[in-house]
């Protein structure tokens, strides 16, 4: 038993290991929701604010696994001839006016109705048959012969039929095409299903996920993040930005800053060649960690407070 648990906790730090060399700074619990999604091959729910890493969580595992990614984008009124299948009415189309051009060849020869119709009846009917099927990126996903990433990408903005639909696939990696029959996977794909808590997810898809929350990171994390990925910047600009940015988001404001904006912010400031965060700097720039004019306003009326209690320089000048 003892040795099983050691497997398990050195699989977990390879997992860490690997989504740092990545550029991905997780932590001992989102590597432990990875290797036990892997295990017991369970989709994995990941929930959080926007811009927490959701996202880039699977991209990252799909490069750290070596594995292709196949995303799903889901929004309002997704069905599963976007998700899934579509058949090519065109070729079909092309395919009815050969076979009509065809018909005298085949029925050539017979002298009864009942002939005819056993000649059709060992006709092959390739109508519907997968040269004919647009495939999508569910059916892509459960084809792929050597596993994939699966990322079905804010799924609460999706509807709660389209959740129903997916319940097959989640629970047995398969689905059924009536014209084909049943598809199912050879490799059962990793499966990430994001949500931005927009709504709540219904109890039957939770029951076949494994589940993660990703909140905002603490200032530590956000530090790494920001070392891993503008290792430009200069380590006391990185500090005070980190600062600045967790006060920020304890205000009231209609969006915080997002971990992606938090990268965009620090990379605007090695772009522009600061040396110091000013407050003229500050205001010119909120709009890259700022999404909403309100929260703009907001912050511009708390700057000089905020400089005050984030800064490590206390000769920062304030204008």
């Amino acid at each position: 038993m003892s040795e099983m648990k050691n497997q398990a906790q050195d699989a977990i730090e390879a997992i860490l290991a690997g989504y740092e060399k990545l550029g991905y700074i997780s932590d001992e619990q989102i590597a432990t929701a990875l290797f036990l999604a892997q295990k017991l091959e369970k989709p994995l729910l990941v929930e959080g604010p926007p811009g927490v890493g959701k996202t880039e969580l699977a991209k990252a595992t799909a490069e750290y696994l070596g594995l292709d990614m196949i995303r799903l984008q889901c929004y309002e009124g997704l069905d599963e001839s976007k998700a899934l299948y579509e058949w090519q009415y065109g070729k079909q189309l092309l395919y009815t006016q050969v076979l009509k051009e065809k018909l005298g060849d085949l029925m050539q020869g017979t002298t009864s109705l009942d002939e005819s119709m056993a000649r059709l009846n060992n006709f092959e009917d390739v109508f519907f048959s997968e040269q004919f099927l647009q495939t999508r990126p569910l059916l892509q996903a459960l084809q792929n012969e050597a596993g994939a990433v699966l990322l079905i990408d804010e799924i609460d903005k999706s509807d709660d039929e389209f959740e129903a639909f997916l319940l097959e696939i989640l629970s047995d990696y398969q689905i059924s095409i009536p014209e084909l029959g049943t598809v199912k996977a050879k490799k059962p794909p990793l499966v990430f299903l994001t949500s931005n808590n927009t709504r709540e997810i219904g109890d039957a898809l939770k029951r076949r996920c494994l589940h993660l929350y990703i909140p905002f990171p603490d200032a530590a994390r956000e530090n790494t993040i920001l070392q891993a990925r503008v290792p430009e910047l200069d380590a006391q600009l990185r500090d005070n930005i980190v600062n600045f940015v967790q006060a920020v988001r304890q205000m009231d404001l209609k969006k915080p800053p997002a971990v992606s904006e938090t990268i965009d912010w620090a990379r605007t400031v090695v772009l522009l060649n600061m040396t110091v965060l000013d407050a003229e700097f500050i205001r010119n720039t909120l709009n890259v960690l700022l999404k909403f004019r309100s929260d703009i306003e907001t912050v511009e009326g708390e700057i000089g407070r905020l400089m005050r209690e984030t800064q490590r320089t206390p000769d920062t000048p304030i204008q």
